[in-house]
């Protein structure tokens, strides 16, 4: 199953291969970008609005910074750790103009795993917001980092409103522990000294140079960099082009020649919305509006009723968490005609149900960090399968392969491979690793899905969360994708755990929407809907389950709880 096999089979305007010679490089996009669109609106955070050419000006000052006042070199690592804010894009394009190798870190990671992230990458700079420099300050000495800049979270804002949100978020909610990096420049003394330095621009980058190494977990061990190469990224900022450039079947395009408003809840330290907001959609002319906190549904919900988005970038459990709230419903979606859910399943009944409210089709995409992270993408609009994660992206390929290796027939499961100038160049100092998962080209996913003959995917669940009841094969995002259809279930998730009559048996976690749900009810429910094997042998509930920051539930840590259960009740 080559990539000619999906020729004639995408959605109408989309090509099978791209342009890969519009942009020498990611510096080269950026320039050529913020000059084309220099006076629309680029990105919104925290009532702030910067339009293409102050984006494009201000990262230049960032990376005359960089440049003039300190020793870092051209392929040196970068770390950035701050939620969505202005100062995020521009610290990654002033890093990119300075020829630097990001390296994208998440803001509420633990003194461990800091330690582990800037000595693997071998970072020596680090751009951090204030609410995490606490924990900075107990690693920074026994890692390779020589250069901290710490932020505010509003640094960016006029006087008066920077003043009142900086001291809100510190003295009032008290997100700012109190800590000590005396050799720690601010952001904005930093912006000041670039905006008197000269920027020069550094050598031209290379297709197959690293620009990010992104942290992944994998499937076992510690955090791995995958190094994406700046071909990788720009190769699926084409991909992406390719599919908005899409034709709906009234004939016009889905891409809107004024430019998206697209509403970005998403961090964009997670590959998904790094790529899709900060390159992707920025190189369409979009304007995003970025959210520091999208667990703060009212705030969230505040800051997004003065615009009439036409896009939104999310991940099942925040559609569903949205759609809960009273004030969900009162926002505009004249305007919206794209919603894209990435990052995870997207559950069948949570896709109908935005339908419903908003008025627009949810498109389900598949990726994942190896791939930069776009892989396969639902046409927008009626075109969307719902149950799909739609058809590969223009010049990929995908396989099933089975427990052998060999590629299975139409609607088989087996392990997902890919192929296309997408795929990493493999782990950072880690040729083990890069070995066991990429083998002629191929990358081995670890996800089961299935490929149907008219060439739409369907995932079917991760191979590490697959259960084994009786020598059957069973998939947690069946159950849950049945379970959370039940009126009084807002969400759940299946694992499997020991069993000694069936060798693994199907435990289940619920987050009740109404209190009177019961274990028999649920239990009765899926015997209705589920075979016998796969009804869950014990139920649950739940005030709440483990999460990532972008939204995933973490089947890891359900089975590790029941682990130590197990550890506590074996006698001594």
């Amino acid at each position: 199953m080559e990539a000619s096999f999906w020729n004639g089979k995408r959605a109408p305007g989309i090509s099978d291969q791209i342009d890969s010679g519009r942009y020498t490089s990611l510096r080269d996009l950026i320039n050529q970008t913020t000059k084309q669109f220099s006076d629309r609106p680029a990105y919104t955070s925290l009532g702030l609005t910067i339009s293409y050419r102050e984006i494009d000006e201000l990262s230049t000052q960032f990376a005359a910074y960089l440049q003039n006042h300190t020793d870092l070199q051209p392929g040196d690592r970068i770390a950035i750790q701050m939620p969505n804010l202005i100062q995020y894009p521009i610290v990654v394009y002033g890093a990119i103009k300075a020829g630097l190798i990001i390296v994208n870190t998440n803001p509420l990671y633990t003194a461990r795993e800091m330690l582990h992230q800037f000595n693997d990458s071998g970072a020596k700079a680090l751009v951090c917001a204030n609410i995490a420099a606490h924990l900075v300050e107990k690693v920074v000495l026994d890692t390779p980092v020589k250069h901290v800049v710490v932020t505010e979270l509003g640094d960016m804002l006029p006087w008066l409103k920077r003043t009142l949100v900086n001291n809100v978020i510190k003295h009032v909610k008290k997100m700012v522990p109190a800590y000590n990096l005396p050799n720690a420049v601010p952001f904005r003394e930093a912006m000041k000294l670039g905006a008197v330095a000269t920027y020069s621009e550094p050598p031209q980058r290379q297709a197959d140079d690293i620009a990010v190494l992104q942290y992944t977990g994998g499937t076992t061990g510690v955090a791995k960099g995958a190094m994406l190469t700046e071909g990788n990224l720009l190769s699926n900022v084409l991909q992406v082009q390719a599919q908005r450039s899409e034709i709906k079947s009234d004939g016009s395009s889905v891409t809107d020649p004024g430019g998206d408003v697209v509403i970005g809840p998403l961090p964009l330290y997670h590959i998904y919305a790094f790529n899709a907001h900060l390159f992707a959609l920025f190189e369409l002319g979009s304007h995003s509006i970025l959210i520091a906190n999208p667990r703060d549904l009212d705030t969230f919900i505040k800051t997004i009723r003065p615009w009439r988005f036409s896009m939104f970038i999310g991940i099942n459990t925040l559609f569903a968490g949205l759609m809960n709230h009273p004030k969900f419903s009162t926002l505009d979606f004249s305007r919206l005609k794209t919603t894209i859910s990435g990052g995870t399943a997207l559950q069948v009944a949570v896709g109908e149900r935005w339908a419903k409210q908003t008025g627009c089709n949810v498109s389900a995409c598949y990726g994942l960090t190896e791939a930069s992270p776009g892989v396969t993408a639902n046409p927008s609009g009626d075109g969307a399968q719902l149950d799909t994660v739609g058809l590969p992206m223009p010049g990929t390929a995908l396989k099933i392969i089975d427990d052998d290796g060999q590629e299975t027939t139409f609607g088989q499961p087996g392990e997902l491979c890919i192929k296309g100038p997408q795929v990493m160049k493999g782990y950072w100092q880690r040729s083990d690793a890069t070995a066991e998962c990429i083998e002629n080209g191929w990358l081995k996913t670890g996800d089961v899905a299935t490929i149907e003959e008219d060439g739409h995917v369907r995932i079917v669940d991760r191979l590490k969360d697959m259960v084994l009841v009786s020598g059957f094969n069973v998939y947690p995002n069946e159950i849950e994708d049945i379970v959370v259809k039940h009126q009084k279930v807002q969400n759940c998730a299946a694992i499997g755990v020991p069993d000694d009559n069936t060798g693994e048996a199907v435990k289940l976690f619920v987050i009740p929407s109404d209190n009177s749900a019961t274990e028999d009810e649920i239990k009765a429910y899926c015997r209705e809907h589920l075979t016998a094997y796969k009804v869950p042998r014990k139920i649950v509930f739940r005030e709440e389950l483990p999460m990532t920051p972008v939204g995933k539930v973490l089947r890891k840590e359900l089975r590790a709880e029941e682990n130590s259960k197990k550890k506590i009740a074996e006698p001594a």
